[in-house]
């Protein structure tokens, strides 16, 4: 699945020269002023993220409420059971909440759904398994990175006198469920200003509630109680894995959770992990945690069971969590061959002209496995550059879809529309933007697809579309060293808050293939060669080539050299 088989738009960002002028004069290096600038940074202090710079818990709608109500718990020895949701951000959600009630004194364990036998979220099936646990029924479930949409589970759980905190960022639907009480910064009517916040963050929001109100009542000295900048590492992971937008306050919490991992303050599952993905923590990168640590822990969740992921970051001894972080890689292994075998099976269905013609993807595979089709889906949306969704069968005659859409539209609302027009036809959906979820029977497969298709011509207005590449322009050849890429590199870049990419002419002096698949180059300009690598490309390019690339640190023996990591790349 290399290449792309559509045309690439690029142009550059807008510049915000007011903006840089502000930032350089507190001092910040020129160059990130400028790519901070035209990122919308405009405040000093949003590019210094010290913990007191972070939002205040207070802002977040009924946190207080649920930190009363979690004291009240602790000091009556109520019961308590996170029921947690079966990706990363679900994971490092329910970690941290178990770490951090367990230090406050709560009687507290987890349950985390399966994906394929309970579904999504703290459905009737989950509350049934949640007052079988080994522990005794609980009083209290809380949801960590669902509950939202969870109408019915909050129900079945009062029927079995079982109350529910709410805790979750995903988008409400039009009924919210009748829960102790709500968190989560989209819920209609709170004002909490950071809207991308992750199902972990929130959570985290709730634990620092929860000791203020802990010490408040006598519990902790004043300033007593847990280390919950402790946990900061699991509030990175969870924030990068889940590709929520990096706004000031998730790079503030995603920095801080960096800082810890390469001072060596890890959990022992996260330091276990990188471990096994040959990664150095000392020199973590977001990047790192999105491509290496994050699919390790979704591996569990989508081929076997998530407690393993929970289990590796909730567990303090070492030996344990090596053990569970080598069952986790051995899980990914898996995971990749089920994956390629399967967007090789997607490849060949989509080769008819019909498909070509189409504003959007929709594909379905008996043989297909359910915890496997999000990243199929994603793999065909950034290749052909459409909505796309791809679907497996599951049980009762139905199909298990996972969506992945382009910035043009709003994948949830779609769904939505469709949903809306044709009653009955999708028996439930959720998601958000970017990623959505849905199923529906097995009969109305080409009826969905062909309605979803007009739904997105619709919304859209276009069948067809053009991925955009934004590149921060002309790198001065100044900034072209080793220096610069390390600076870049220690920077906190993700989703909303992209990575810069520079673009300029190169006299290509010497080319090869690494691997069969991957492009080596070196490369000139302006009288000084740089190496440069262009990663699962096999067509050599002209003497002259426009090159869009991030700049990147490459060491080798002990020396760092700045390295071009070629993006896109066009006759010049």
């Amino acid at each position: 699945m290399e290449g792309l088989v559509v045309s690439v738009k690029i142009s550059d960002r807008a510049q915000n020269p007011g903006y840089q002028q502000q930032l350089e004069n507190a001092g910040i290096h020129t160059l990130l002023a400028r790519l901070w600038a035209a990122r919308g940074v405009n405040d000093p202090a949003q590019t210094q993220p010290h913990w007191q710079n972070m939002l205040a818990p207070s802002l977040l709608s009924e946190v207080n409420r649920a930190a009363s109500l979690l004291a009240d718990a602790i000091e009556q020895r109520k019961k308590l059971l996170i029921i947690a949701d079966y990706d990363c951000d679900g994971a490092t959600a329910c970690a941290t909440g178990v770490r951090a009630l367990r230090q406050m004194g709560a009687d507290i364990d987890f349950l985390v759904p399966n994906r394929f036998e309970t579904g999504y979220g703290l459905s009737p099936a989950v509350v049934s398994l949640a007052c079988q646990h080994p522990n005794g029924k609980p009083d209290i479930l809380i949801t960590v990175d669902n509950g939202i949409a969870s109408v019915e589970g909050v129900q079945a759980a009062r029927e079995e006198s079982m109350e529910v905190i709410v805790t979750d960022h995903h988008l409400p639907g039009d009924t919210l469920p009748d829960a102790l009480c709500i968190v989560n910064p989209n819920k209609p009517g709170c004002t909490f200003p950071s809207k991308s916040l992750a199902g972990v963050g929130v959570i985290f929001y709730v634990m620092l509630a929860l000791r203020a109100e802990m010490r408040q009542r006598g519990h902790f000295d004043p300033k007593g109680g847990p280390r919950l900048d402790n946990l900061a590492d699991l509030l990175a992971l969870g924030t990068v894995a889940d590709v929520v937008r990096l706004d000031s306050n998730n790079r503030l919490l995603v920095t801080q959770g960096l800082n810890k991992i390469r001072k060596g303050h890890l959990q022992p599952g996260i330091k276990a992990l990188f471990m096994v993905a040959g990664g150095n923590f000392q020199e973590a990168s977001a990047t790192d945690l999105g491509f290496k640590i994050g699919p390790r822990i979704n591996a569990a969740g989508r081929l076997a069971d998530m407690s393993l992921g929970i289990r590796c970051l909730i567990t303090d001894d070492e030996t344990e969590a090596l053990h569970l972080a080598r069952q986790l890689d051995e899980i990914n292994h898996q995971r990749r061959s089920i994956e390629h075998e399967m967007s090789e099976q997607a490849l060949a269905t989509l080769a008819s002209p019909e498909s070509a013609q189409s504003a959007s993807i929709c594909v379905f595979n008996e043989s297909w496995h359910q915890g496997v089709v999000g990243i199929v889906a994603s793999r065909l949306k950034e290749k052909f550059w459409k909505p796309t969704l791809a679907f497996a069968p599951a049980d009762n005659d139905e199909l298990r879809g996972s969506g992945r859409s382009i910035p043009e539209l709003h994948l949830r609302d779609a769904l939505d529309l469709v949903s809306k027009r044709h009653p009955g036809m999708i028996l439930k959906f959720g998601g958000h933007a970017m990623a959505a979820g849905l199923s529906l029977k097995t009969a109305y497969f080409k009826a969905f697809a062909s309605a979803f298709n007009e739904a997105v011509q619709e919304m859209t207005g276009t069948s067809s579309f053009e991925p955009l590449l934004e590149t921060d322009g002309s790198l001065d050849p100044v900034y072209a060293n080793a220096e610069t890429a390390l600076l870049l590199q220690n920077q906190v870049w993700g989703a909303g808050f992209p990575a810069p990419l520079f673009r300029d002419v190169y006299r290509i002096r010497n080319q090869r293939l690494l691997k069969d698949k991957h492009l080596k180059l070196k490369v000139e300009r302006n009288q000084v060669l740089y190496d440069a690598i262009w990663f699962n490309q096999q067509e050599s390019l002209p003497e002259y080539a426009e090159l869009v690339y991030e700049l990147v640190p490459n060491q080798w023996n002990g020396v760092v050299s700045a390295q071009l990591l070629v993006k896109h790349a066009r006759d010049a």
